[in-house]
C-alpha cells in the first residue's frame, strides 16, 4: 500500500501486502484497524484502487456494496471538509493576531545596540563574519538577515585596510 502504511505495524504491512485484487479483508471495527479517519479513509481507499474489498463487522461497513462504498466516500467528503474548515479556522485566527499586533514565530534577539556593534565590528578585516556573530552571541544568517549591505561593509573595510597598508610602507 501507498504511504500510510509505514505507520501502520508490520502485520497490518503484511495484511495488505498479502492481498490480492478480488480478496475481501474483514476487520472487527473500524478502531482496531486505523488510528484516525484520515487513516482508515487512506487505507481503505488504497484498497478499493487495488480492488479489494473492506468488511467492518461492528459498524457493519461493506464496501463491496454500493451502499458500503457510498458512506466510505461520505466519510471521506467529511474528512476533507473538516480539513477545510481547520484551515480556515487556522488562517483567520492568524490574521486577527497579526491585526492585534502579535506576529508568530520565536522572538527575535536582534536589537539597534546589538545591530549597531555588527555593524561596527563587520568593516575590520581581521575579523571573520562567523567570529562576529558568534562574539554577538547570534548565528552568521542573524547578521545576513538583519545587515542587508553586510557585504558592502566587509568590502569597504577591506578597501580601507587595503589603504592603510600601502600608505604605511
Amino acid at each position: 500500500m501507498a504511504g500510510h502504511d509505514k505507520r501502520a505495524g508490520p502485520e497490518l504491512q503484511a495484511c495488505h501486502t498479502f492481498l490480492a485484487e478480488g480478496d475481501t479483508l474483514v476487520v472487527p471495527s473500524l478502531d482496531r484497524y486505523g488510528r484516525t479517519m484520515k487513516d482508515l479513509i487512506a487505507m481503505v481507499s488504497e484498497l478499493q484502487r487495488r480492488e479489494i474489498g473492506f468488511t467492518s463487522l461492528h459498524e457493519k461497513l461493506d464496501t463491496t456494496t454500493p451502499g458500503g462504498r457510498l458512506i466510505v466516500h461520505v466519510f471521506a467528503a467529511l474528512a476533507e471538509f473538516i480539513r477545510e474548515l481547520i484551515v480556515i479556522g487556522t488562517h483567520e485566527g492568524l490574521a486577527a493576531a497579526r491585526a492585534r499586533g502579535r506576529t508568530g514565530g520565536r522572538p527575535t534577539v536582534v536589537d539597534t545596540e546589538l545591530l549597531k556593534a555588527a555593524r561596527d565590528l563587520l568593516p575590520d578585516p581581521e575579523r571573520s563574519v562567523t567570529s562576529i556573530a558568534r562574539l554577538l552571541g547570534i548565528c552568521v544568517g542573524t547578521l545576513y538577515n538583519h545587515i542587508p549591505d553586510l557585504q558592502e561593509l566587509r568590502a569597504a573595510g577591506a578597501e580601507a585596510a587595503a589603504l592603510t597598508q600601502s600608505t604605511t610602507r
